[in-house]
């Protein structure tokens, strides 16, 4: 029921109801920049049908009051304007450039020990010249180079759920991940939003030191603790560098090294992001990974996307040649996703990926076993019907078949008449089986989009306009009367 719950969430913030993103390389090529790259470009959309003028907006934040970027995208824009925009984003920039923090970074491990701070206020390691200006901030001391290998430990999460969620790998998730790597005989990784797992593996690299990670992310915090060849400052929502050229050139050497062989990309994006423009982003990567040999081969750049298993549709949608594992990730600073631990019975997020199932190893010591018919491993509830021929569970648990439906289905689910399929016990009979709106009955448009929902949400609008001018009339005239009553009393 929890997962239930979960799932009505994240879809709400993925779905963005009624609205449609457009991607193209010459959209992207010309779209308007906020602090977070290039724009998109969006538009309304009711069933599928593209209505209203085309806007663009932020990539990355969904929330306006992260990034209040809106622009038509046929509203003509003065020089004034362009000028001042470009002014802004470059003042909403990191204060220092990549460079410059590693000369920071640099002077800062040759203090000794006892010298050696960092500010929890501002996020950013101390130089001796800069201890005054943190006199009354949260500072620790003696920040070791254990410390310093582990910077996700030191960094505040960033936790907008809308935006750049930041939710950090448990070492139990983290070490299976980078233990399935190595032992599918990969070299390299292309950490994209896994700062856990980049740390893992430098912090591995005496074990394994044929093992290399590139770390792209949009968290410049980072840039404090790695150089320019292990970390690159990357949006993945709209596929920017905002390093430019020579960081996209580091990217492109680290994919292509060796014609491409040995390198896999890892991903774990924000899960209120929308799945399309990742996919893109995704997609441009590997494109930047081909190479003259492997491009012939018609091989693809491997990949694991971490995400929450009710996105899976919208994923194989846009990659085909994708399946889920049963594996359950978890994660240390997320109340929900946590598998058998204080939050959920179950985590709800998986892997995603286009290598084989049946060569990627899941820990009988953790309940998964291996299923002979379905030739993968799966978690230990996830029972094989005989019917569909499948391990058809997605949550983890025990899945049901259904004769009717001609499918597996949720434990919880059972079979209404009314509406001809399994749903909750307690579901709105009818609401959400066909599709159209539930005001007005039309097929052809949501509710958001109804011409009743619009016309009430005026007739509501002008109510509270009405109301609200008569309580300003009744209060002039209780003021009005007031004043005379005093005046009166002054004559007399």
């Amino acid at each position: 029921m929890e997962l239930e719950e979960t799932r009505k969430h994240v879809v709400s913030n993925e779905s963005f109801e009624g609205i449609q993103v457009l991607l193209s390389p010459e959209s992207h090529a010309t779209a308007p920049h906020c602090p977070h790259g290039p724009t998109l470009l969006f538009v309304k959309a009711s069933q599928g049908r593209q209505q209203g003028r085309r806007f663009y907006a932020c990539s990355a934040c969904r929330d306006r009051k992260d990034c209040n970027f809106f622009q038509w995208e046929d509203e003509k824009v003065s020089e004034a304007r362009l000028a001042a925009r470009k002014d802004y984003n470059q003042r909403q920039q990191p204060p220092l450039t990549h460079k410059q923090y590693m000369i920071r970074f640099e002077n800062f491990i040759q203090l000794p020990l006892a010298k050696r701070k960092f500010c929890r206020d501002c996020q950013q390691l101390l130089l001796q010249d800069e201890w005054d200006r943190h006199f009354a901030h949260h500072v620790l001391g003696d920040i070791s180079v254990s410390q310093l290998k582990r910077p996700s430990l030191l960094l505040h999460p960033l936790e907008n759920k809308k935006s750049n969620a930041q939710y950090l790998f448990a070492d139990r998730s983290c070490t299976f991940l980078l233990d399935a790597i190595t032992s599918l005989g990969f070299r390299r990784v292309l950490c994209v939003g896994t700062p856990r797992l980049h740390e893992l593996i430098k912090l591995r690299a005496s074990e394994e030191p044929k093992m290399k990670s590139l770390l792209l992310d949009i968290d410049f915090r980072y840039s404090q603790f790695y150089n320019e060849e292990e970390f690159c400052h990357y949006n993945m929502f709209n596929h920017h560098f905002f390093g430019g050229e020579e960081a996209q050139d580091i990217c492109r050497k680290f994919l292509q090294k060796d014609d491409g062989e040995g390198v896999l990309l890892v991903t774990d994006p924000p899960f209120g992001g929308l799945v399309e423009p990742l996919a893109f982003s995704f997609k441009r990567l590997r494109e930047m990974w081909k190479t003259s040999s492997n491009t012939e081969s018609g091989k693809e750049l491997p990949m694991f996307w971490i995400f929450p298993y009710f996105f899976e549709p919208r994923i194989v949608q846009c990659f085909p040649e994708f399946s889920m594992l049963d594996y359950q990730v978890d994660y240390d600073n997320h109340t929900l996703y946590k598998h058998k631990k204080a939050g959920r019975k179950q985590s709800p997020v998986r892997i995603f990926t286009d290598i084989p199932p049946e060569k990627i190893l899941l820990p009988e010591n953790e309940g998964y076993r291996f299923c002979s018919d379905c030739k993968r491993f799966v978690s230990s509830e996830n029972k094989h019907c005989a019917i569909c021929n499948s391990c058809t569970s997605k949550d983890g648990r025990r899945w049901k078949h259904c004769v009717l439906c001609k499918k597996c289905v949720k434990p919880s689910w059972t079979h209404c008449s009314g509406c001809n399929r399994c749903a909750l016990p307690d579901h709105s009979c009818g609401v959400g089986n066909e599709p159209g709106c539930f005001l007005c009955g039309g097929k052809d448009h949501k509710h958001r989009s109804c011409p009743r929902h619009t016309e009430t949400a005026k007739g509501n609008k002008k109510k509270k306009n009405q109301k609200r001018r008569n309580i300003q009339k009744t209060n002039k005239q209780a003021h009005a009367t007031a004043g005379k009553g005093k005046r009166n009393r002054k004559k007399r």
